[in-house]
């Protein structure tokens, strides 16, 4: 059998021996084999030496590592993968926790397995394949899921026809993988919500804001609180729960008000204190002066690649000077920014930028990030992409 070869140039093996996950265009001499997308590749030196194994790609990032040790990627390749991750979602206490059960299962390089989103919603696992090598890998998965988990899953569903490189030739479709399962209701710290996997963005709620949602709970009480970009409703219900007044949730998406008075409905059923509103962002903050002392301003990404990233620093200073300029004295405002390349620095002083421009006092209360289900790899530090700030505006 003919292996797959890609030959480093000499001097471009410096990343992959600080086991950097991706291997770009840039520094490869050349190559041997079928060098197809999506199959799998053995990497080596400009004078020869093995150094990794990986997926080939079309574009700047030309492989994605799935391992440094010349191994087969065989299934017991993905079963013993899917086995670790379990393994330490069982050790930091969600898998199996009694008052949740949902948790990222698998957080893609931050787990060794590149281009490999799972999310675990109450037995059902939805899988986002964010490279063609992943998604040709979908049946092993699949498979060492089932084997893994066992009678703690109930179905597989793929939801990945937007995350695939869209020039790549296969046509995805949404479905499951195996089982089925309708209606669904999951819980995360004790509070109910319906998941939308068919229908809702990512795989239908944004697990990795859960320990940020139960800090804010602990601001909530007695105070008017203003939850924007809502989506379903998540920052609101906990904020209920911690006492709030009343709580106000706006997001563009008709559909996303929906979600979210069905979520609080769950929880809160006939309470009076929230109402949700599907209207612009800005407009609605325009006629919000001194309406609110706890604003949460978690907007989707503004920058998902470079070259929009300047755009995307005045979209974060103007939502952030607006958000801070109509809170009430005292307020304390939760702010987000989910855009890969934007740094933790760069948000940092962006707020900061929008704080001076308003003229008021503002001290960090808390300095925000994604929780451990969502790993980093020390050697990947892109994916350290969930940035917040807590601040408290006199």
């Amino acid at each position: 059998m003919t292996t797959n070869k890609i030959i480093l140039k000499p001097g471009k093996d410096r990343s992959v021996f600080r086991y950097h996950p991706w291997i770009f265009s840039g520094a490869i001499a050349g190559g041997e084999g079928d060098l197809q997308e999506g199959n799998i590749v053995k990497v080596y030196t400009s004078d020869h030496r093995y150094v990794a194994t990986g997926h080939c790609q079309v574009g700047s990032i030309a492989v994605r590592i799935l391992t440094f040790e010349d191994v087969p990627v065989d299934y017991a390749f993905w079963r013993d993968r899917i086995a670790a991750v379990y393994r330490l979602r069982q050790s930091i206490g969600l898998a199996d926790a009694p008052d949740n059960n949902v948790y990222r299962l698998v957080h893609g390089e931050g787990d060794h397995l590149p281009g490999l989103v799972v999310d675990y919603y109450a037995g059902v696992a939805v899988v986002q394949f964010h490279s063609v090598g992943m998604y040709l890998e979908r049946e092993h998965i699949a498979r060492a899921l089932r084997e893994v988990l066992g009678d703690r899953l109930t179905a597989i569903y793929d939801k990945s026809e937007g995350t695939l490189p869209y020039k790549a030739a296969i046509e995805p479709k949404n479905g499951y993988l195996y089982g089925s399962a309708e209606n669904f209701v999951a819980l995360e710290n004790g509070l109910k919500f319906n998941v939308d996997w068919l229908e809702g963005q990512k795989t239908g709620f944004f697990i990795d804001q859960r320990e940020n949602r139960s800090l804010l709970e602990k601001y909530a009480r007695g105070r008017s609180v203003l939850n924007m970009f809502c989506y379903t409703g998540g920052f609101s219900f906990y904020a209920m729960r911690g006492g709030a007044e009343l709580v106000h949730s706006v997001d563009v998406s008709e559909r996303a008000i929906e979600l979210a008075n069905r979520n609080v409905e769950l929880n809160f059923p006939g309470d009076a204190r929230h109402e949700a509103f599907a209207e612009e962002a800005f407009r609605f903050l325009d006629k919000s002066r001194d309406k609110y002392d706890l604003i949460i301003l978690d907007p989707p990404a503004f920058a998902k690649h470079q070259n929009v990233l300047n755009n995307a620093i005045q979209g974060y200073k103007k939502l952030n000077r607006k958000g801070i300029e109509i809170i009430r004295p005292g307020g304390i405002l939760f702010t987000f920014s989910c855009s890969q390349v934007m740094t933790k620095e760069l948000f940092r002083q962006t707020v900061f930028t929008a704080a001076a421009n308003t003229g008021r006092r503002v001290r960090i209360l808390h300095q925000l990030t994604q929780p451990a289900d969502h790993p980093v790899n020390i050697y990947h530090p892109e994916g350290d992409y969930l940035k917040g700030l807590v601040l408290y505006v006199e």
